[in-house]
């Protein structure tokens, strides 16, 4: 039984990523950017007032994070 993605704004998901480790390296209009050292990827979150599931699925397969540990957070 897979489990459940919580689903959240750009803003908590940006908060999110951080407790992770992540750091926002710059924003553009509507999008921050998230870099950690060691990692292939730069995340581009959009500040939406929901995210939608595909587009965080993609950013926790990017930032190698299950979905279990993204709802703990």
């Amino acid at each position: 039984m897979s489990v459940k993605l919580k689903l959240c704004s750009g803003a908590e998901t940006v908060k999110k990523f951080q407790r992770k480790g992540w750091s926002i390296s710059r924003q553009k209009g509507s999008h921050v950017m998230l870099i950690k050292k060691g990692y292939l990827y730069t995340l581009s979150v959009p500040q939406h007032k929901e995210l939608g599931i595909g587009l965080v699925r993609k950013l926790l397969r990017q930032a190698q994070i299950s979905i279990e540990e993204f709802n703990e957070i």
